[in-house]
């Protein structure tokens, strides 16, 4: 599972020589650098930093195939091609441990995470070189990568924590950087304690994360202070723990009527949709991104946009989201279908090839639902009503939430769950949602393909442990 530190050193080293942070993942590679050094300049420890977000923006993670998997085990597509490579195996939830997707992913998000845990080790043991503010800086942008990506695990490959409280087995949890295959085998951690140390992780971030970088596109594309915050309030809804949501919510959405606003750091707010989308990938909604450009982007069967509009490889589930009454023809989040021969398309990734469109990884809009989902659960139905209504009338003004749908907590509730099926549409999230409130994957298909439901009882519905992490870690099933 673990690559050496020379390899992982000369990926990241392809990020190096930059005269510019303004363009992290865009950077040519100039030459290769002795791991002994590679700590010497700053400029390589950037370049450091870079591929490390690099990694996190792999193909198999962040860049494509996170999102893409974790929607469609939902219910809101249909598959037309079959097509493994595409996620059909997850569609169907019929996974096994030998599966492309499962072993694919996990092995993306563990070397993002040793990448991490070299960065940080060698900015702890190689003084001087930056000052210290900067080092803070890196160290903390490395930490917030890591809880990113354990979460991205946990909630795919364990239990979910509402289920008994995290008291399932978990996963691996690697804290050290891994120079050799030595320490390959290390037995799972139980859920609780992985969460545990994302919220470490997330705390240690946000003490040291600056509350703004120099540019637009920054703030978009590293983690900051507020970014840390966001992720908070993502973790403490999948724990069940809406107290904390809240808590942390309150830190970025500022305590009046809409329209909601973050008070301090990057001043985050809600934006017109179609633009977050096409025009300006770095409004102040985008609290973070994975940026392509036409020299650093996925192509063909690795594009979110190829796989959605290009090849059209998924349509929307007549019977899914797409048919719910309360999403209207008036609200602007319809403009990113597209219709032929009687299917929808999603649009949010619209570029044609070299596929630029970036990715989001959070939103705003996200923050304020899940704010308002931890206050209707909390009983402050008037605050998650406000809140709910703020992303909802964004793009459709002319909405108004009939009685019936807020005046009960569960009523409350189901909007709000629904209004997140129709916002974060295409963004990696059904599934999750699903399964953190142990609900069934529910059954989808079309006259040639079907794929059955998948109750919370079922052995896949979650990832089984990859097929290669079994035949190297002797403690993975023990």
């Amino acid at each position: 599972m673990i690559n050496s530190t020379l390899r992982i050193i000369l990926i990241s080293l392809a990020f190096l020589l930059t005269t510019s942070c303004n363009d992290l993942l865009n950077l040519t590679p100039k030459t290769a650098i002795n791991s002994e050094v590679v700590f010497d300049t700053p400029e390589r420890i950037l370049g450091l930093v870079n591929g490390m977000y690099k990694s996190l923006k792999s193909a198999d993670f962040y860049g494509q195939k996170y999102l893409l998997l974790m929607d469609v085990r939902g219910e809101e597509f249909i598959n037309v091609t079959a097509n493994p490579i595409t996620g059909y195996i997850s569609w169907n939830n019929t996974t096994t441990s030998g599966d492309m997707d499962v072993n694919n992913l996990w092995a993306a998000a563990y070397a993002t995470i040793n990448n991490v845990n070299i960065l940080i080790d060698g900015l702890e043991k190689n003084n001087g070189v930056i000052s210290d503010s900067v080092k803070n800086n890196y160290i903390a942008e490395a930490h917030f990568v890591r809880a990113l990506c354990y979460y991205s695990l946990i909630t795919i490959y364990a239990r979910p924590y509402n289920e008994n409280i995290g008291t399932s087995k978990g996963i691996p949890l690697r804290l050290n950087a891994e120079t050799s295959s030595a320490n390959n085998n290390l037995a799972c951690s139980k859920v609780a304690d992985v969460y545990t140390q994302i919220i470490s992780d997330l705390d240690k971030s946000e003490l040291n994360l600056p509350l703004n970088y120099s540019t637009a596109l920054l703030n978009t594309t590293r983690a900051h202070r507020n970014t840390a915050i966001a992720l908070k309030t993502r973790v403490y809804l999948s724990m069940g723990n809406y107290s904390k949501v809240i808590v942390e919510a309150q830190k970025i959405v500022a305590q009046s009527l809409a329209p909601f606003s973050a008070t301090s750091g990057v001043k985050h707010k809600l934006q017109d949709l179609p633009t977050v989308f096409s025009a300006d990938y770095s409004t102040t909604e985008s609290i973070l991104s994975m940026p392509m450009t036409a020299t650093d982007s996925y192509s063909g069967q690795s594009s979110l946009g190829y796989v959605y509009n290009a090849n059209s490889e998924y349509y929307l589930n007549p019977a899914g989201i797409l048919d719910d009454a309360t999403w209207k023809s008036t609200d602007t989040r319809r403009q990113f279908l597209r219709i032929a021969n009687g299917k929808y398309y999603l649009t949010k990734y619209a570029k044609a090839t070299p596929y630029t469109d970036f990715i989001p990884v959070i939103r705003y809009a996200e923050v304020l639902l899940n704010y308002a989902e931890a206050a209707a659960q909390s009983n402050d139905l008037a605050t998650a009503k406000a809140l709910l209504n703020a992303v909802r009338l964004r793009s459709d003004a002319t909405y108004i939430f009939d009685e019936t749908q807020t005046a009960t907590k569960d009523a409350l509730i189901n909007c709000i769950l629904t209004e997140r099926r129709i916002e974060l549409l295409g963004e990696g999230f059904r599934s999750n949602d699903l399964l953190r409130n142990l609900k069934t994957l529910p059954s989808k298909g079309s006259s040639s393909m079907q794929a059955t439901a998948i109750p919370p009882t079922s052995e896949n519905y979650i990832y089984p442990y990859p097929s290669k992490e079994i035949n190297t870690n002797n403690l993975l099933l023990k």
